[in-house]
């Protein structure tokens, strides 16, 4: 996971050998929080079409990019994992203007790509899908009408429900064009449809009660920098002061994404017995139709037997 902050501008957009951003040494509070998750985020290279965004913005404009790769992943639950969801939120405690949920338009929307964005709902509440995109990566693979046919599938009912819940903010993302002003053409309409969200909200970011209890955190410890000192030298004071800021907002981040684990997997076990209950319901009525198409063979068998031995004991008469 790539959790960053920096200004769009050419100077800022190095990356280092490992595909992590160079921070700038000042970096000034973000005018905008964009958080991506998504395992493809990296891996499709996403974050690198998103750097040619400082070509199209008239003014410098600071944001915070959060980049998870399986951030919400309820099969990882690791203790690495939980360390990164505690610096995203971190990272977000001015609040989260835009959340871009990345999938890949190659492969059919999943069950689980259902479950992270339920999972996500119920991490931060129903009302941050006020600031979803829904963003799908190699549209140059598939092609609009392949994704179109994708998005209207009879069985993509969710995906379905999601569109019409995110005001149908869809981007189909272009990952290998080298067309200079195709890159530009889908980057102005990513950032036309942030700023749509934004508008949206009447410029309000999406917060909640555990974002603003970080924000409180983070407003009553007294400002840390560790810029000027080496890893041996901090003093012990602040080192202390932002361990205890850690464990604080450790806990409460901790706290609610337990609680999240807990209500997804209940759900999962109440969809699991709901099936299995249908699925019981469906076998006893198959059993109940094979049963009333014997008795129904049955009667017309000793139907026609009837007719038969009716008809002998006519001819009998007759002679």
């Amino acid at each position: 996971m790539l959790l960053q902050k920096f200004p769009f501008t050419r100077s800022a957009m190095g990356g280092g050998g490992d595909g992590d951003w160079v921070l700038p040494s000042t970096c000034p509070a973000a005018d905008i929080t964009l958080v991506l998750v998504g395992k493809l985020v990296l891996r499709d290279n996403l974050i690198f079409s998103m750097s040619h965004l400082y070509s199209l913005l008239a003014s410098p404009l600071y944001l915070v990019l959060v980049f998870s790769t399986g951030l919400f992943d309820m099969n990882v639950a690791t203790e690495a994992v939980r360390k990164e969801i505690v610096k995203c939120m971190d990272m977000s405690r001015d609040g989260i203007h835009a959340m871009l949920m990345v999938f890949s338009a190659t492969s059919r929307f999943t069950a689980e790509d259902a479950e992270t964005i339920e999972s996500i709902k119920m991490f931060f509440g129903d009302k941050i899908v006020d600031h979803m995109i829904l963003v799908f990566t190699y549209g140059d693979q598939v092609g609009e009408a392949t994704f179109e046919t994708m998005l209207t599938n009879k069985d993509a009912v969710y995906l379905q429900r999601m569109v019409k819940l995110c005001g149908n903010r869809v981007i189909l993302f272009d990952n290998k064009t080298s067309d200079v002003p195709q890159q530009q053409k889908q980057l102005e309409k990513l950032l036309d449809t942030v700023d749509s969200v934004i508008q949206r909200n009447d410029g309000k970011p999406f917060s909640n009660q555990m974002l603003i209890e970080i924000q409180e955190a983070h407003d009553r410890k007294k400002e840390i920098s560790f810029e000027r000192y080496s890893g041996k030298d901090i003093p012990k004071s602040k080192k202390e002061q932002y361990d205890e800021y850690l464990t604080e907002i450790t806990k409460l981040v901790l706290e609610k994404l337990n609680r999240a684990i807990e209500s997804l997997q209940k759900q999962l076990l109440e969809e699991q017995k709901e099936r299995k209950r249908s699925e019981e319901e469906m076998r006893k009525l198959w059993e109940r139709l094979e049963k009333l198409k014997w008795m129904e063979d049955t009667t017309d068998f000793f139907q026609g037997k009837k007719c038969t031995v009716i008809q002998f004991q006519k001819e009998l008469l007759k002679t």
